[in-house]
């Protein structure tokens, strides 16, 4: 399947007018705006807005019935500083698209061009537009959405971008591909003191000192393979920034981290029972709470093998690929669909995903489409 020059460089304009504009999870209210704007040219069947948050969802029905496909892609970007000399980097400050998410938007406003011409013969394909990816809430929060029965998918797929991989391959395989992760935050709390009498307070320094250790030697990382455990201490904080008070009050935030759901119970249980016992020794009250919690993604072998015939149909090299240690929001949706979601190579040397130099390749933007259309293609048909 091709598009031809004015399609692809409308879909190149698109990519880097949101890479201009980022915005962060929940926050994507001009970026779902600009989306709405761009799927309204292409006259779906019908339109939804406020999807959890701010997603955007556009319906192209079939002229028989059928089952519903849903392409999904998000919307957020990330808290991170655009280093990049390129001519459309980011115009906000510490906010940029460093994981791809303005690329895998453009992709399906190219997918809904081709749709505007060709409807599917039966069944229907929704293109959603999710917010909030990249705190693991916006999935869950689309998914609550009342308005979510109305698109209700029998297959979700989706892709990332993947660099490291060779460029426009792609990766795909059955069962487990992202990780499950959450963050934990743990507050241990003391008595402040004059800096001059410590002895008056207690300082959670020292626990700090022994748990930061004990919680990542919990999980120390290796293959991705059943038992695959990782903590990762992300940020501390001790005290005030004053040198006259013997700190009362400190934190530490720390990302857990399995192949699969099963066993973060039994890390989450091992992880407080560790905070609990440091604290209790050296006599401090401790509150932990949860955040950015993702489900691990798996892959249902009927969406895979849809997806492959689309890959062989459209020549596309492809290979099976392992499970990658970053999580993904798109777990969720195995829980009310077949749902699979492919890697798309971004090249052996591009900048990783959430580098500050990070830009999403304009030359994948075909490439993705064309898979998802050809999926479409293979389950649905065109009418002409």
């Amino acid at each position: 399947m091709a598009f031809d020059i004015r399609d692809i460089g409308e879909a190149i304009d698109f990519r880097r007018e949101l890479h201009r504009h980022p915005e962060l999870s929940g926050e994507e209210a001009k970026t779902a705006a600009a989306v709405l704007s761009r799927l309204a040219e292409q006259e779906p069947d019908r339109l939804l807005s406020g999807l959890g948050g701010h997603g955007v969802a556009a319906v192209f029905e079939g002229a028989a019935a059928g089952p519903t496909v849903l392409l999904r892609s998000e919307l957020d970007a990330l808290p991170i500083q655009e280093i990049g000399a390129i001519e459309h980097r980011s115009q906000i400050e510490n906010k940029g698209h460093l994981c791809g998410h303005d690329g895998h938007s453009a992709i399906l406003t190219l997918v809904g061009t081709e749709l505007a011409r060709r409807r599917p013969q039966r069944g229907r394909v929704v293109l959603l537009f999710q917010p909030a990816e990249e705190t693991g809430a916006g999935a869950d929060a689309v998914i609550a959405d009342p308005a979510f029965a109305q698109i209700k998918p029998d297959y979700a797929l989706s892709l990332h971008n993947l660099p490291g991989l060779p460029f426009g391959e792609v990766a795909l395989r059955e069962g487990p591909v992202n990780c499950a992760s959450r963050g934990l935050r743990v507050e241990l709390r003391g008595r402040t003191a004059h800096a001059s009498m410590p002895q008056d307070g207690v300082s959670p320094m020292g626990a700090m000192a022994r748990l930061m250790p004990a919680l990542t030697a919990l999980g120390a990382g290796g293959p991705l393979r059943d038992g695959f455990r990782l903590v990762t201490v992300t940020h501390a904080r001790l005290g005030e920034p004053a040198f006259g008070i013997a700190p009362g009050h400190g934190e530490i935030w720390a990302t857990l981290r399995t192949l699969q759901d099963e066993a973060m119970q039994g890390l989450v249980a091992e992880a407080e029972a560790i905070a609990v016992a440091v604290a209790r020794g050296a006599g401090l009250d401790c509150a932990m709470s949860y955040h950015d919690i993702f489900r691990h993604c798996d892959n249902h072998p009927e969406a895979v093998a849809l997806l492959r015939r689309a890959l062989d149909g459209e020549g596309i090299a492809h290979r099976p690929g392992e499970p990658i240690y970053p999580s993904e929001d798109f777990g969720r949706f195995a829980d009310v669909s077949k749902s699979a979601m492919f890697f798309l190579g971004a090249g052996i040397d591009h900048p990783r995903l959430h580098n500050p130099d990070y830009d999403f390749p304009d030359d994948l933007l075909a490439v993705g489409a064309r898979v998802f259309l050809r999926a479409v293609r293979e389950l649905l048909g065109f009418d002409h």
